[in-house]
């Protein structure tokens, strides 16, 4: 009895520093947003009083500033999210792949390499490509004798932009998934390549699989990631051209700093983390739902 309590008095002593944060960095700040989205509160007057869910409903109401501005951001910020995860996932996995036929002594050398730019920071990325891709003495249309004004026309504001967080953040998808492949039980593909299996053959039956959870934890996080597009956009692009590329983020802080409307700009960032709960959520859902159809059949 004495050696289980101490165990569990140990246990509790282990996670309360992570207990402690967890309130002070996320729950409080979570609650006390949602208290301002409830109230009529600006930065310059402070709290005006309680006004339940009129914020809410200035938003979702067709014709006001408030729903332009949240249904401008959350169209453009939904359709990052669309370009931007696949390539995310498959570049990564295709690199991860990559690096696990190398020879052993190598492995590190290119994880290093390809882990390099999620170092950098959103400030100097940025930077990198404003050079790269400025319509006027670009370093891209030098290159290829081009005069494509990149960052002032679309299609081409939202291909730098993915560009751009595919090469910074690609890294960091690769090493999960290196991770990953280095779990999978060797002898499985032995055993396959004794019965023939080639190589496609032993991809999808045995390291897809292998590597499920992984994927499915890989695809939730970009998705959340892809959905906080801000720096990019406003360093890059400044939501330009025509607010094409403002972000859900970038109109919530017009709210706030510009509009003066704190509450308003609370509200709008809870219903935001309501989306992205819905959409992870609908995600997770569809990807077990599949798995358990394709167990029944």
């Amino acid at each position: 009895m004495f050696n289980k309590k101490s165990s569990r008095n140990w246990a509790m002593l282990m996670i309360s520093p992570f207990i402690l944060f967890f309130v002070m960095f996320w729950l409080v700040p979570l609650l006390y947003g949602v208290w301002i989205s409830l109230h009529d509160w600006n930065i310059s007057n402070g709290n005006n009083g309680f006004v339940g869910l009129k914020n809410y409903v200035n938003i979702l109401t067709s014709g006001t500033i408030y729903n332009e501005l949240f249904m401008k951001g959350l169209v453009n910020t939904l359709l990052f999210v669309v370009i931007s995860v696949p390539p995310l996932i498959l570049i990564s996995l295709g690199l991860a792949l990559v690096i696990d036929h190398l020879p052993d002594k190598l492995k590190p050398v290119f994880r290093t390499i390809y882990f390099l730019s999620y170092s950098v920071s959103v400030t100097a990325v940025s930077a990198i490509f404003l050079w790269l891709f400025n319509g006027n003495g670009g370093y891209v249309n030098n290159l290829f004798g081009s005069q494509i004004n990149w960052l002032g026309d679309q299609p081409y504001a939202w291909i730098t932009i993915l560009i751009a967080t595919v090469w910074w953040t690609i890294g960091f998808n690769m090493l999960l998934f290196v991770n990953a492949l280095d779990e999978v039980d060797g002898s499985l593909y032995e055993a396959a390549g004794l019965d023939g299996a080639g190589p496609f053959a032993k991809f999808r039956y045995i390291t897809l699989p292998e590597i499920r959870n992984v994927t499915i934890f890989i695809l939730v996080t970009t998705v959340i990631a892809s959905f906080n597009l801000y720096g990019q956009t406003q360093l890059i692009t400044a939501g330009g051209p025509e607010q094409s590329t403002t972000t859900l983020i970038m109109n919530t802080q017009q709210t706030v700093f510009n509009l003066n409307q704190l509450g308003v700009g609370s509200a709008m960032a809870i219903l935001m983390g309501l989306v992205m709960m819905l959409v992870t959520g609908a995600q997770y859902w569809m990807t077990y739902k599949k798995k358990e159809l394709k167990e029944v059949t």
